[in-house]
């Protein structure tokens, strides 16, 4: 089977406009590494057809020729091919029961699956990734719609010169606005009434790096979590100066036994610990949530806490941010991803059911599941830089060899979910969701 690689149409959301190469990387392997790649034709992905062919690609509406077939999201079951290898983000790890259906499909055709989320290094860091594209457009989006709940409460503040990520042509364009809504609070500052303005992050990788980055366009003082448990006590704060504050580990649980926590354990056993992040939540405007979660941790908001908390008055957290975006997940409230065209809901803490858009009483929730999507040309082009390198090994494997003899770098290979269909040692595990 020839070796030509193939770059997929994206269309499990409408707005998903990213490629996983863009022109210019396609153009570098073309030229410099002899490969040939077809790309599928795209009406709607944010690099044209044009910009392909001008890079050297064939456009084509369908992949059959390919043996090798680059996506972003997940694929349809109806896609996949016999013994070809698939490259995307497939999101299955967790056993997600949704996409068991796909990786069984893969599996009955002896297809060969690399996800990019577990291409890691020896100490387990990702190398290929969009997450610091997803703190970024997720900071965006909860300052824009900070401004729009402020304003149902009756202030006018300068973020409501602030639009959703996905109207900016750019990242440069978001960041000079977000920086002269910045100077404005500087000079002028924000309603006395809403003081102090704080902003916590969950998480302190790449997605939590992103939305630091566009926080720190704003005027902000960093403090610690202890601090901010004093902060509202203060006399005589500037309106001018928001705070920021960076929760670890330490800061969201505890030992069930009151012993020190310890950051090993409690990845190890999850199970012996419990939240104590409640005591942070009335003191912050903005919650950024861009932390890793699974079922084994301990949620950070739950609908049982922000019930007690409405039914004091409405509280001061204003905006929940959750990039990290796990239904019914650390952000309780978070009932599924939003999309970028519906992208925000208000939560009823006493009717417990989400309003799309801004109004209405309750919480506010930015849940985009596809947040790099809303900076597509940017977020591709880093993945991309990230990802080029991989792309001539893998089409020079044969993945006809047994898997210990593959000759492929260590990373691509641990992240080799199927190899010919079967699942690779390091995933025997999702058997059990397979079936």
């Amino acid at each position: 089977m020839s070796k030509f690689i193939g770059i997929r149409h994206e269309d499990k959301y409408v707005m998903e406009r990213r490629a996983p190469l863009t022109p210019r990387h396609v153009e570098r392997l073309i030229k410099t590494k002899k490969l040939d790649i077809v790309v599928q034709t795209s009406a709607k992905r944010v690099f044209s057809d044009q910009e392909f062919i001008d890079a050297g690609a064939r456009i084509s509406g369908n992949l059959d020729d390919c043996s090798i077939i680059l996506g972003v999201k997940e694929m349809p079951v109806s896609f996949f091919e016999p013994e070809k290898t698939y490259v995307f983000f497939s999101h299955v790890i967790k056993g997600q029961s949704y996409n068991m259906p796909m990786l069984k499909k893969m599996m009955e055709l002896g297809c060969n699956l690399i996800d990019y989320e577990k291409i890691v290094d020896e100490q387990g860091k990702r190398l290929i990734f969009f997450g610091r594209y997803a703190g970024l457009a997720g900071m965006i989006n909860s300052l824009w719609s900070l401004g729009l709940r402020l304003k149902e409460y009756g202030y006018e503040t300068p973020f409501l010169k602030i639009t959703q990520a996905h109207y900016y042509t750019s990242l440069d364009e978001a960041k000079k606005v977000i920086s002269e809504v910045g100077q404005e609070i500087a000079e002028k500052g924000l309603p006395a009434e809403l003081g102090p303005v704080t902003i916590g992050f969950t998480g302190y990788g790449n997605v939590s790096q992103g939305a630091q980055d566009i926080c720190g366009l704003l005027p902000v003082k960093e403090i610690s979590p202890e601090k901010l448990l004093n902060l509202s006590q203060r006399a005589l704060l500037p309106n001018n100066l928001l705070y920021k504050i960076i929760f670890k580990e330490e800061h969201l649980s505890a030992h069930n036994d009151g012993n020190d926590f310890d950051l090993h354990d409690y990845y190890a056993h999850p199970e012996n610990y419990h939240s104590i992040f409640e005591q942070y939540i009335p003191h912050l405007t903005v919650l950024m949530n861009c932390m890793y979660w699974d079922a084994r941790y301990p949620r950070i908001v739950t609908k049982d806490y922000l019930e007690k908390a409405f039914k004091e008055g409405r509280p001061k957290l204003t905006v929940i941010g959750d990039v990290t975006c796990d239904p019914d997940g650390s952000i309780e409230i978070t009932h599924h991803g939003t999309e970028i065209e519906d992208p925000i809901f208000v939560y009823n803490p006493f009717t417990r059911e989400p309003l799309m858009g801004h109004s209405g009483e309750g919480m506010l929730v930015m849940a985009v599941d596809i947040l790099p999507s809303e900076l597509p040309r940017d977020s591709s082009s880093g993945f991309a830089d990230a990802l080029v390198n991989f792309i001539k090994p893998i089409a020079d494997c044969d993945f006809n060899e047994p898997f210990e003899d593959l000759d492929i770098p260590r990373a691509i290979k641990k992240a080799l979910i199927l190899h010919n269909g079967e699942l690779t040692p390091d995933f025997k595990y999702l058997e059990e969701y397979v079936k």
